[in-house]
């Protein structure tokens, strides 16, 4: 049976991240100076594309800034797309 993948929030390494079968895959953030989350980098390792892991990283990191109030810079293109889309889905 396949159990659902979860991030989870590394703070200490400002990154979101998930590991299945010993393969990482990660989303970066930079805390800036007025207080916002820069999600900048994510990573899915080949091994597991496909799989919807930049989705549940994303949303971890997005569901983590609304739980504490914060604004979010989307410099990474997968994030600002991912948003975008969940913007539309919301209208």
């Amino acid at each position: 049976m396949n159990q659902p993948l979860t991030a989870i929030h590394n703070q200490s390494s400002q990154c979101f991240e998930l590991l299945v079968d010993g393969h990482r895959a990660y989303l970066d953030y930079q805390v800036l100076a007025d207080g916002r989350l820069d999600y900048h980098h994510t990573f899915v390792p080949n091994e597991l594309r496909g799989r919807g892991v930049a989705a549940i990283l994303t949303q971890a990191a997005l569901d983590y800034a609304s739980a504490n109030g914060l604004e979010v810079l989307p410099s990474c293109s997968y994030v600002e797309t991912f948003m975008r889309r969940q913007q539309k889905r919301e209208s």
